[in-house]
């Protein structure tokens, strides 16, 4: 097991070409210092009476991991973790490392407290490294809140996915074009979005990477061919065995519609000069299946959060349903 030390080394992004830019060490604390590194590793395993739990929990400020609660009415023997931040936004400097294993044969559900903010940063850049690991048999569904990029924010994440060939991991990237409502507004209004997501085989057999790179600074991200008009994007990789990505492909139909009425097509959108659907209530999905038959990836389009995060609840339920055969329960109003 690696160290503490060993892990956030891997936070580090200052090799990538599009964040060279931002290399400057801020004027207060450095990037990196104690304070500014967040540490999780946790660990499900299964019981001799069939309940997954959390068995490992090793965790750094500001991260914070409530504990394991048992609220799903249709499937009791399922974790629901939620993982929080006690420091508020990350800011320029901060590094984040996070590692999530199940076990073989256990599952979980793991989210998060709240939407992860990116306050405004005059220098350096906000990195955070995930690994996502489940052994044989598993199953692990990650649904965080979105992420919401201030004014001049400088983000770079990559995530690791590690999946056995009889597991499934479903894991959700949820990202907003800023705070759309304060003040004036900050859609696309960040310096850098740098993500990437890359599958993996246990024993080291790449799968699959996706990664972009947003700046809006050099490039309309409103355009047709990137977000076309649109302010939330929901990425959904979805890995499992190809009977069932067959499965939830065959049966997942893209669409184009207005959430008020207009059905699943695109009769009854206005199009703007740019060619993009410019009604405020239109919500766009389309479904494509990964490389070496490691499942499918569902991305959604939308104007509010709130409209994509029901959409991508939605299709999770149908995933959870195909490969354990329960639906996922109603969100909390709250959230």
């Amino acid at each position: 097991m690696r160290t503490v030390a060993e892990a956030m080394m891997k936070t580090d992004f200052s090799h990538l070409p599009e964040l060279a830019p931002y290399l400057k060490q801020p004027n207060a604390m450095p990037a990196g210092a104690v304070g500014k590194q967040g540490y999780l590793r946790m660990e499900f395993a299964k019981d001799v009476g069939g309940r997954s739990y959390l068995a490992d929990l090793d965790r750094r400020a500001p991260l914070i991991v409530q504990q394991a609660l048992y609220f799903d009415e249709a499937w009791k023997e399922l974790p629901c973790v939620y993982i929080l931040s006690s420091g508020g936004p990350q800011v320029d400097g901060d590094r984040y490392y996070q590692e999530i294993r199940v076990k073989a044969g256990a599952f979980a559900h793991v989210s998060t407290g709240a939407a992860t903010k990116l306050a405004e940063m005059r220098a350096n850049y906000s990195g955070q490294w995930q690994h996502l690991i489940v052994e044989e048999d598993g199953y692990l569904e990650y649904l965080p809140e979105p992420l919401i990029p201030c004014r001049h924010t400088r983000h770079a994440a990559f995530n690791l996915l590690t999946v056995h060939p009889t597991a499934t991991l479903l894991y959700v990237e949820l990202l907003t074009s800023g705070r759309r409502y304060y003040g004036t507004g900050e859609r696309f209004a960040y310096d850098l979005l740098s993500i990437t997501t890359q599958g993996n085989r246990p024993d080291g057999t790449s799968l699959f990477r996706e990664k972009m790179a947003l700046r809006p600074n050099l490039q309309s991200l409103s355009v047709t061919g990137i977000m076309a008009g649109f302010d939330v994007l929901a990425n959904v990789f979805v890995v499992t065995p190809p009977d069932k990505a067959e499965h939830l492909y065959r049966n997942t139909e893209p669409f184009a519609k207005n959430t008020e009425g207009f059905g699943r097509n695109t009769e009854g959108f206005e199009r703007n000069t740019e060619g993009f659907f410019s009604n405020a209530h239109s919500l766009v999905a389309g479904i494509t299946q990964l490389p070496n038959r490691a499942g499918i990836l569902y991305k959604v389009l939308g104007h509010e959060t709130e409209q994509v995060k029901r959409e991508v609840r939605r299709f999770s339920s149908s995933v959870r349903e195909t490969v354990k055969g329960y639906p996922l329960p109603p969100d909390f109003p709250w959230r």
